[in-house]
């Protein structure tokens, strides 16, 4: 197991699961092949949610349904399976979310070679352009990472050519002056070139769930029919 601690000596472990699961999914507990690994390389270990536990099957795929790669790169819909994981819902509702035995968890992941997975976005939420995945997740945790910037969110908006592309929303830091051109000067060479956000507007706030999530089904509706300067 990794037996390391953070600054208040306290051991960090990753969980993750779901009412569906009844309840828990992964743990993120060391392997003999993590166990050998310097600090520095077990941290990208502990980040992830963790190794499917016993009776847990899981695996990733495309909109198509083809599996894809357990490469710890390629991300797609999280499917799961076993004997305690729900089968159905209550008359049949949500029907579209179980196919041939595997419940469809609505997250988007990654299953590296060791089997750990780590969770990238919400399905609903991960932007769809070109045929290639962008996750709002990972964009929004470099993005507010840029000088000036409170708080960052990215959702997909329409695009003629590539059905979508992120528009980043920024709230600046008290006193802070943030601009288009000083986020998108700091995200340069932080992500793939095509997941650079095609615009990037500053707002003074944004909205959030009762539990502090952000309310990106409310942002969606409100940009619906926003018009990118590369249309």
């Amino acid at each position: 197991m990794i037996e390391r601690y953070d600054t208040l000596g306290v051991r960090v472990l990753q969980l993750w699961g779901m009412t569906e699961m009844s309840p828990l999914g992964t743990v993120g507990t060391g392997v003999p092949e993590t166990d050998a690994m310097a600090y520095e390389d077990q941290l990208n270990i502990r980040v992830k949610q963790g190794r499917g536990l016993f009776g847990v099957e899981m695996k990733i795929v495309d909109d198509d349904g083809k599996e894809l790669p357990r490469d710890g790169k390629a991300f797609g819909r999280l499917l799961v399976r076993g004997p305690w994981i729900v089968g159905s819902y209550f008359k049949g509702d949500g029907a579209s979310a179980f196919e041939d035995g595997w419940f469809d968890t609505g997250d988007v992941a990654t299953l590296d070679p060791l089997g750990y997975m780590q969770i990238v976005d919400r399905a609903k939420d991960v932007i769809k352009s070109g045929g290639e995945w962008v996750s709002s997740i990972d964009l929004e945790n470099v993005a507010v990472g840029a000088p000036g910037v409170a708080e960052a969110c990215v959702i997909g908006v329409h695009h003629p050519k590539w059905d979508e592309r992120p528009l980043l929303l920024v709230v600046p830091k008290d006193g802070a002056t943030v601009t288009k051109e000083g986020v998108l000067a700091y995200l340069d060479g932080k992500i793939a070139k095509w997941w650079t956000p095609d615009d990037v507007l500053v707002v003074p706030s944004l909205p959030h769930t009762a539990t502090g999530k952000l309310l990106k089904v409310a942002l969606r509706e409100q940009y619906k029919d926003y018009r990118l300067p590369t249309t």
